[in-house]
C-alpha cells in the first residue's frame, strides 16, 4: 500500500471542514475538495472543479459531506467509475430507487459503498438482530430548540421560550429523512441497519437537552438493549454533532487500516 492516502472530500462545510483539520493532521493524507469556490479552501487542500476532475484524480476514497442532493448528483458516477464512496448524508438513501443504483454501480464495479455510524454507535447490534422475526427498533431523536427554530416557528412556538417538549414527527424513518434533510440522517443509518419495516422514529424538540441526543430501544427474541448518545452540537450547525465528522474520520482510517475493529 503506498505511504500516500489520497481521499476527496465533497462539501466543505462544518463537517468537511472538520474532517479536513481531523485527517490533515496526519502527513500521510493527501486531501482534496470538490468545490466551485477556491477562495474557501486553505492552500493545503487541492481544488477539484468538477466531478470528471474528481475522477481523474483517482482518489482511493471520496466521502460525501455536502447534503442529500449531492448524494444523487455524485454518487453514480463516482461508483461507476470503481471509486468507493462514504456518505454522510444517509437520509438520502431513503429513495429506494437511488439506493438500488448505488448499490448496483458499487456492485458492477466493485467499489464500496459505505455507510458511517454518524452520531450514534451500535450499528453492529442493530444488524445482528436485523432478521430476527418480531425485532422492533424504535429511534428517538432529541435536540434542542435551537436546532428547530423554523420548524417551531411553523407550529407557533417561540423556540426560546419553549416550556416543555415537542414531538415534531412520528413515522417512518424513510419519512423523517424526507420531511428533516438535515437533521434525520441517523434515523435513516439505523433504519439501514435494522431494516425499515422495524423501525419507528420520533422527533423532538426538548427544552431540558442541551446535547443532540439519540435513543434507541431495541427488542427482539435475542434480548433488549437501550441506547443513548448525547452529543454536543456543532458550534457551527447546531443541526448536526462534533462526533459526526469524528466518526467519518475513523471510517477513512479504517479504509486503509490493517486491523478493523
Amino acid at each position: 500500500m503506498s505511504a500516500t492516502r489520497d481521499v476527496a472530500l465533497i462539501g466543505f462545510g462544518a463537517i468537511g471542514q472538520a474532517l479536513a483539520a481531523d485527517l490533515g493532521r496526519d502527513p500521510a493524507y493527501r486531501l482534496a475538495v470538490l468545490t466551485h469556490d477556491v477562495a474557501q479552501l486553505p492552500s493545503t487542500l487541492r481544488a477539484l472543479p468538477d466531478v470528471a476532475a474528481l475522477i481523474a484524480a483517482r482518489p482511493a476514497l471520496v466521502v460525501e459531506a455536502a447534503g442529500q442532493s449531492a448524494v444523487a448528483q455524485y454518487g453514480p458516477e463516482l461508483l461507476d467509475a470503481g471509486i468507493s464512496l462514504v456518505i454522510a448524508s444517509t437520509g438520502a438513501l431513503a429513495d429506494d430507487g437511488l439506493l438500488q443504483r448505488l448499490a448496483e454501480s458499487a456492485q458492477a464495479s466493485g467499489a464500496r459503498l459505505i455507510v458511517p455510524a454518524g452520531a450514534i454507535g451500535g450499528l453492529d447490534y442493530l444488524a445482528a438482530v436485523a432478521g430476527m422475526a418480531g425485532a422492533t427498533v424504535r429511534y428517538i431523536s432529541r435536540k434542542p430548540p435551537a436546532a428547530w427554530r423554523a420548524e417551531l416557528a411553523a407550529l407557533g412556538h417561540a423556540p426560546e421560550r419553549l416550556g416543555s417538549a415537542v414531538v415534531l414527527f412520528e413515522g417512518s424513518a424513510a419519512e423523517a429523512a424526507r420531511r428533516y434533510p438535515r437533521n434525520l440522517n441517523a434515523g435513516l443509518t439505523v433504519a439501514l441497519a435494522a431494516g425499515p419495516a422495524v423501525v419507528n422514529v420520533q422527533v423532538v424538540a426538548d427544552p431540558a437537552v442541551s446535547c443532540n441526543t439519540h435513543e434507541i430501544e431495541i427488542e427482539s427474541p435475542a434480548g433488549s438493549a437501550r441506547l443513548r448518545f448525547a452529543n454536543q452540537p456543532s458550534p457551527d450547525n447546531p443541526k448536526t454533532s462534533v462526533v459526526t465528522a469524528l466518526s467519518l474520520a475513523q471510517v477513512v482510517r479504517r479504509h486503509f487500516a490493517s486491523l478493523v475493529i
